[in-house]
């Protein structure tokens, strides 16, 4: 921006001391706590989701995509009552989970809610069984749609504040010389951001331990929240924003300064936390979401203040026109680039647009992106000029299609901030391509089975094999029969063979549909001697 000084406002100066700052926040984005992946999903529990156990087991275990925190771990006793669970473990993606003492006979659930590394709660619960089942007891997870709304509205006008605010700080700085309109609307978003982020705080705590509402004002809520990474998104936005606020009240020699780091925040803030800033190769994610969420700031901050300038006939109204029209092309030109790369990324298979709800988000916001790409060539193209030259038609023209890019922003905001409740594509690949794992134990013999990938389709099964008291099994033959009689499949019935390296494997193996499988080993000890143990193992759909 500064080499090719697109607009004749930019003061060499200024122009130096801004790059600066913008660099150095760039770096501290870079160097936020790096998060593995995104969007935590649960791959392996021990003991497995139905498992019928003989006896209370020592511990738990919940191992997941990404490593997490946990927030809230309870056992479900058969009778109904909870035990919050405060005695764990972690172990990179594991948590092990202490015992509290010896379970009764009958249906216990474990129930776990985790914060993941893009700062997401995440929760879920599985069922086991001492002895025999029983009838499960009553866990509620129904969604909270009074705090989901809640958390979209205040995404939405923290968007507001950060896009429309900061970014029609920055546009007044740079770009209107003399035409001042806008100031008080922009005032107001500033305003608008400043609540929403600490109500968004909030929010955040509430949606990471399950609570309602109600608790909003607890303290645990906000020392919950705090401990995200939810957290250095909220600190670099409210600085933003008092930035935005700084350049409009301040003296004009160092407005310019101001409104740059401002707008510089508004990308740092987005690329401290959420899906798109977690994804890896974070070298290159975060700085795309920073250029991302910076250039949406420049192009829909400009709109009001432009708008109302050329509305007015403000004096100053149409170098205001000329400068933004000139430096537009190359904002678009990187927002365009960012987005393509962080989508990529993100959705990964072209299907994903269809079958996830986040792609189809992303196919809506698409939609609405072409229009307002449409809308700013027809008004480039078509009005700019002969608004510039004193066209009142042309100019009254603009301003139209100006409002109508200003809906069609909100429109695109409103549907970003739906991206908070649904998982990438990318992170579901991810969770699809983890193994699906059981523990057989008998006194004859015990078994770890493993199924990769545990999803419905083409896998590989990986068998280890040893006696009833952990010693060597030195088998002669190994047989996988995988069987699921409530659909109606025949027992899938696989040798397998031995690579070398202590494990048993069967390859090219096609596992039809998703659902609770019965696994059999038909392990030959010797001529005269055939051990067949079994388990129940849980198959993902694809």
């Amino acid at each position: 921006m500064c080499a090719v000084q697109p607009f004749p406002v930019f003061g060499r100066t200024a122009c130096r001391f801004a790059g600066g700052l913008v660099a150095i926040l760039l770096l501290l984005v870079l160097a936020l706590p790096n998060a593995a992946l995104a969007h935590a999903a649960l791959v392996k529990t021990d003991p497995a989701d139905g498992a019928v156990l003989a006896d209370s087991p020592q511990r738990f275990s919940l191992t997941f995509s990404e490593p997490v925190s946990p927030l809230a771990l309870t056992l479900v006793r058969p009778d109904g009552t909870p035990q919050a669970l405060t005695s764990f473990r972690l172990d990179d993606q594991t948590v092990e989970i202490d015992n509290p003492g010896k379970l009764v006979s009958g249906t216990h659930v474990l129930s776990w809610r985790v914060i993941s590394a893009d700062g997401h709660p995440v929760g879920g619960s599985l069922l086991f069984s001492i002895g025999a089942p029983s009838a499960a007891p009553a866990v509620s997870e129904a969604t909270d749609w009074s705090l989901r709304s809640a958390i979209w509205a205040a995404k939405v006008l923290l968007y507001v504040g950060l896009f429309i605010g900061v970014g029609g700080a920055f546009a007044l700085a740079w770009l209107a010389g003399e035409a001042r309109a806008g100031q008080r609307l922009v005032v107001a978003a500033l305003l608008c951001g400043l609540a929403a982020a600490v109500v968004s705080f909030g929010l955040q705590g509430l949606d990471a331990l399950g609570a309602p509402l109600a608790r909003f004002a607890d303290p645990v809520i906000w020392r919950t929240a705090a401990g995200t990474s939810f957290a250095w998104t909220v600190l670099i936005a409210l600085i933003s924003l008092g930035l935005g606020l700084l350049s409009l009240a301040g003296p004009r020699a160092i407005a310019k300064p101001l409104a740059l780091l401002g707008l510089a925040g508004v990308g740092a803030a987005l690329a401290a936390s959420g899906h798109a800033s977690a994804a890896a190769p974070q070298w290159l994610t975060r700085p795309m979401v920073f250029l991302h969420g910076a250039g949406i700031a420049f192009w829909a901050g400009a709109l009001a203040p432009l708008g109302l300038a050329l509305r007015r006939r403000a004096t100053g109204s149409v170098p205001f026109l000329h400068r933004f029209s000139r430096a537009i092309v190359p904002v678009v030109a990187v927002l365009a680039v960012a987005g393509v790369v962080l989508a990529v990324i993100q959705v990964q298979a072209p299907q994903a647009l269809i079958d996830t709800a986040y792609g189809r988000l992303l196919l809506v916001k698409l939609m609405l992106l072409l229009l307002l790409f449409a809308l700013a060539a027809l008004n480039r193209w078509r009005f700019t000029v002969p608004a510039e030259a004193g066209d009142g038609l042309a100019g009254r023209s603009l301003v139209r299609s100006i409002v109508l890019e200003m809906l069609i922003v909100l429109a695109i905001l409103g549907v970003a901030a739906g991206w908070r409740f649904t998982p990438p594509p990318r992170a579901l690949a991810i969770a699809a391509a983890q193994p699906v794992s059981a523990h057989i134990h008998t006194l004859k013999a015990m078994a770890d089975l493993s199924i990769t990938p545990g999803h419905a389709g083409p896998v590989t099964a990986s068998i280890v094999i040893m006696t009833g008291d952990f010693g060597p099994l030195d088998a002669k033959e190994v047989t996988l029969v995988l069987s699921k009689p409530d659909s109606g499949i025949e027992p899938l019935k696989r040798p397998a063979t031995k690579p070398g390296d202590g494990t048993w494997r069967v390859d090219g193996l096609v596992i039809p549909v998703a659902g609770r499988w019965t696994a059999r080993l038909d392990i030959l000890v010797s001529d005269f001697d055939m051990v067949k143990i079994e388990a129940p193992i849980d198959i993902r759909a694809e």
